[in-house]
């Protein structure tokens, strides 16, 4: 009978709480061992919780009833942490994005591997069920050869006033969000593109990145845009699929949208309409008789299987799936995203 494994979670700011509250909600399989912050009033919030709180990191990682650690602190102290983590013998699960640069990936990697553990990411986004969407209508036919797929999320609060507006910390919204939606990406297309273009915006904050648009070429001839934007106060759809013989829209996360497909391929003649200023007959709307709309086919999704891998791996039933080889490609993504941007210039694989 596989064991029950427990869990701490290093750092118990945003994210550190949504894993607490994860970590509580699928017993039998995951038990929550406590938190540790550097904040004294983050440790006394998480005992109100009823949530033991660890006097220190090193009281956390010497307790021998612990066998996993998720680390959820600011990005550029992921390094030190996990690697001190994993030389306490836990298995170490880093927040995304994993760290700021391959050459630290690649020392982390190489700890866990000298350490004898288990390291891996928090990639939670995966479990979208807008995503999960997307991903399965690219892989039918429905809408015939797919060439152009569009991933965007918007916001219109900036950055938020923390460590995520400071570059030493590893902020910005290429590392925030970008490596979720880049990581969607990698899931969806199963291979690394062929080249990307890349630009940054720098509207509310001039240190780092508060937005940014990559358009992604594949040998398929598949172009994948990626965009995140904190100053849009009108959003575009989370996605914008399109095929030979149709088009697909998800508006937003509570799975607003639809897919329309031609019904046939003859040549129906199309009305000109009237614009503004003149005819057009190249951009008049399908006749009813020549197209059918489709609602978006739901699909289940449950977060909780995250830690349920973790337990699996802990108990030696499964390998972790977030891997060390899917981190590096999301990590030269990010490191490519830059360099275009620096460069102005298209960066290839």
């Amino acid at each position: 009978m596989s064991k029950v494994v427990r869990v701490a979670v290093i750092g118990y700011g945003g994210m550190g709480g949504w894993h607490t509250k994860r970590l509580q909600e699928i017993p039998g399989v995951v038990e929550l061992a406590g938190v540790y912050d550097i904040l004294p009033e983050r440790n006394a919030a998480a005992e109100e919780n009823g949530i033991k709180a660890y006097p220190s990191l090193e009281a956390l990682l010497a307790d021998d009833t612990i066998d996993a650690v998720t680390v959820a602190i600011p990005n550029d102290q992921h390094k030190p942490v996990c690697i001190q983590a994993m030389e306490a013998g836990k298995l170490v699960i880093s927040e995304k994005p994993v760290t700021l640069c391959t050459a630290d990936l690649e020392e982390m990697i190489a700890a866990a591997n000298r350490c004898g553990v288990c390291f891996t990411v928090h990639q939670n986004r995966r479990w979208d069920e807008d995503f999960r969407i997307a991903k399965a209508i690219y892989e039918s036919d429905k809408m015939g050869r797919i060439f152009s797929i569009e991933s965007r999320v918007h916001g219109s609060r900036g950055i938020p006033g923390d460590w995520r507006n400071t570059k030493a910390q590893g902020g910005g919204m290429v590392l925030d969000w970008g490596v979720h939606l880049l990581d969607q990406m990698n899931m969806m297309m199963g291979k690394m593109p062929v080249s990307v273009y890349a630009t940054l915006s720098n509207v509310t904050n001039e240190e780092v990145d508060d937005g940014f648009t990559a358009i992604f070429m594949y040998d398929n001839g598949v172009k994948f845009t990626v965009e995140v934007g904190t100053s849009n106060f009108i959003d575009l759809p989370r996605w914008y699929i399109l095929g030979l013989n149709g088009s697909a829209v998800i508006e937003d996360w509570d799975i607003n949208g639809k897919i329309i497909v031609a019904t046939s391929d003859e040549k129906h003649d199309a009305v000109p309409i009237v614009t503004a200023a003149g005819l057009t007959k190249t951009m008049a709307p399908r006749t009813p008789e020549t197209i059918k709309e489709y609602p978006l086919e739901r699909i289940n999704s449950d977060i909780h299987d995250y830690y349920r891998n973790i337990a699996a791996v802990v108990n030696g039933e499964a390998e972790a799936i977030v891997t060390h080889d899917q981190q590096r490609e999301l990590m030269r993504l990010m490191e490519a995203i830059f360099e275009s941007a620096e460069k102005n210039q298209v960066v290839y694989f």
